[in-house]
């Protein structure tokens, strides 16, 4: 079996670990219920919690801790899909090939399920308290996980996003945006799958480094995409990013400088990887399928 071919058994086996967590769709909030399931199953890559649980095997975990991290970080990501996507931020009708949450069950129905998700996550999180018998690394993952999705991590990125969409923005602060709004929920992913898996504090800051360098590799990359490819591959609308006025890396930098600085950022995150005991070549395959993405 090659790696792209292990990536897509893997991507099966987490999206099976994921949806086990989703509530039931019942009872008088139905709806709501029922808007955040759509968005959870809508498909996707599953890379953050697939990166999650890549870092704790490199790392010698064994346990079923991880799953409900990894059920919760997809959760968050999901909700800032259903947010990016409201008329009020990208207004975008079509994600993973799909109309999107707010086109499917209103724009107050998408509201409530990304603010449904983001509340869930931490529920589901919790539920790794009664499957380990190190509590204190359990606390110390839920911290991780609210401090990288909050104001000093994703929100606090796409919060500068929206202030400067129309706006020139300098790479000093487009950094910013990348590192935050991209960035932090992959800290979050690889750096949970560090601690519960056993690495200690030098072996955490590489790997935080790593998963930095990941994310803007990444979003690098889908800057790219967004110019070049077509919402057939990609299953969502093309420059969106031009539509709403917002300066990228690619808008500043220019396609070739970007893919250079795709392969060299990439270069970093892998070589980080090598400084890290264990070895896990899947892992080190991943991030380079990641960052050299089609869609």
């Amino acid at each position: 079996m090659n790696y792209k071919d292990m990536f897509s058994a893997r991507t099966e086996e987490v999206r099976l670990v994921v949806e086990s967590y989703l509530p039931p769709v019942e009872g008088h909030q139905s709806t709501v219920l029922a808007a955040m399931d759509y968005s959870v199953r809508a498909g996707g890559k599953r890379l953050r919690p697939m990166l999650m649980e890549e870092t704790y095997r490199l790392f010698g975990g064994q346990g079923k801790e991880i799953e409900p991290f990894m059920a919760a970080i997809e959760m968050i990501h999901t909700s800032s899909l259903i947010h990016d996507d409201l008329p009020c931020m990208d207004n975008d009708t079509l994600r993973r090939g799909l109309p999107t949450a707010w086109v499917k069950f209103g724009y107050d129905m998408a509201v409530l399920a990304g603010d449904g998700l983001l509340i869930y996550s931490m529920e589901t999180a919790a539920k790794a308290l009664s499957m380990t018998d190190r509590p204190d690394l359990v606390a110390r993952c839920m911290g991780i996980l609210a401090e990288k999705t909050g104001i000093f991590g994703m929100i606090g990125g796409q919060t500068v996003d929206v202030e400067l969409a129309g706006k020139p923005v300098p790479r000093e602060k487009l950094d910013f945006i990348y590192r935050l709004k991209t960035g932090a929920l992959l800290e979050a992913a690889m750096m949970i799958g560090a601690v519960l898996g056993g690495g200690d504090e030098k072996q955490l800051k590489l790997v935080e480094k790593m998963a930095s360098c990941l994310g803007l590799a990444f979003q690098i990359q889908d800057d790219i995409l967004d110019m070049t490819s077509s919402a057939e591959v990609l299953g969502k609308h093309v420059h969106s990013d031009e539509k709403n006025h917002k300066t990228t890396y690619v808008t500043l930098e220019g396609i070739e400088k970007a893919k250079q600085d795709v392969e060299r950022i990439s270069v970093e995150a892998i070589s980080c990887l090598h400084e890290l005991p264990g070895q896990n070549e899947f892992l080190e395959a991943l991030i380079r399928i990641l960052v050299n993405r089609e869609k």
